[in-house]
């Protein structure tokens, strides 16, 4: 039986990786950081707390890093921990640069030091790509336009230093947006599913938005995790672009959305608000995972108004779920 470290156990990605790899056998290992508010929603949700082993540690420091790899003795390492979110990371970008970059450095030092033979994945992300024309794979250029991007691009390329440099199984998986009803509501997927549903229960009558014209390649993140494990399971250590190959705007996400909803026009109740704009934007992502196709054999499974229908579903179901609580 092996085990794994997760670092990041507690976010979407985190939840989805951890049920995935309970349902391959492994003994599963997270680490969480210390806060004064409960944090494993989402593993409640899959209901695979108690089935997960949790570490606290932060990637800002060192010795809990070495601390939690000592304990879990893993096999394979995953670093989904970051300050990810990109709108934040212009407020915080010294944060930013410590977590999502040099804190990728910490852990991959910490594995050298101490677990050379661990294999190692990394969550790079489509960010690093920025705003330039055309679909994007491996080998396109990284010009990114927000603190968060660049962080990603450093932890990148270091995580190709440690694998060329002291033979680390190191992979980056240069992740595309995926989304799903795990999503922060800090996202704009969740903004406008979580905030539909408010309004659908009088809970709130508007909300805002920033940029709806930005397009990405939006797909589901319980099918992007998979991707994750096979990376570990080849001979030789790669990096690999994983995304569906559309692209769709924030205002066609939104139009779906309130399709799903059975709320009518979207106007009537969400305000354009140029001040949550961020300075530097990108105006497209889309992706080419065709080699992630053929070398792992991936593919996305969830389609895109799928994926909109069942974030919809999911949070009109949690507030119908309350409203009868109260009413019962």
């Amino acid at each position: 039986m092996k085990n794994a470290l997760i670092f990041g156990l507690t976010g979407q990605d985190g939840a989805y990786l951890s049920n995935f790899l309970l349902k391959k056998g492994y003994n599963v290992f997270g680490t969480f950081r210390r806060t004064s508010h409960k944090c494993f929603e989402r593993l409640d949700e899959m209901r695979t707390f108690d089935q997960v082993t949790r570490i606290k540690a932060d990637l800002a420091d060192p010795s809990s890093i070495q601390s939690a790899i000592r304990q879990s003795q893993p096999d394979e390492v995953y670093n989904l921990a970051a300050q990810s979110f990109v709108g934040a990371s212009f407020q915080q970008p010294i944060l930013t640069a410590d977590i999502t970059g040099l804190g990728t450095l910490r852990v991959l030092d910490a594995l050298k030091e101490n677990s050379p033979n661990s294999k190692f994945y990394q969550a790079s992300s489509s960010e690093m790509f920025g705003n330039y024309s055309g679909i994007k794979d491996e080998n396109s250029i990284f010009k990114p336009r927000s603190p968060y991007g660049a962080a990603k691009v450093f932890a990148h390329h270091i995580t190709n230093h440690y694998r060329e440099a002291y033979n680390i199984f190191a992979c980056c998986g240069i992740l595309f947006n995926h989304e799903s009803p795990f999503r922060g509501i800090e996202f704009v997927t969740r903004r406008i599913t979580w905030n539909l549903a408010r309004i659908k229960f009088k809970k709130a009558e508007k909300f805002n938005l920033g940029n709806i014209y930005a397009k990405r390649d939006w797909g589901f993140a319980g099918d992007f995790v998979e991707a994750m494990w096979l990376m570990l399971q080849q001979k030789y250590p790669d990096d690999y672009v994983i995304s569906t190959g559309e692209s769709h705007s924030v205002e066609e996400f939104l139009t779906l959305a309130t399709e799903y909803a059975g709320m009518g026009d979207w106007h009537d109740f969400v305000e354009i608000d140029k001040s949550i704009m961020r300075p530097t934007d990108i105006d497209e992502l889309i992706g080419n995972s065709s080699k992630a196709q053929k070398q792992l054999g991936w593919k996305p499974k969830m389609s895109f108004k799928d994926l909109v229908r069942n974030m919809v579903e999911h949070d009109m179901e949690y507030f119908r779920l309350r409203k009868d609580m109260f009413e019962n």
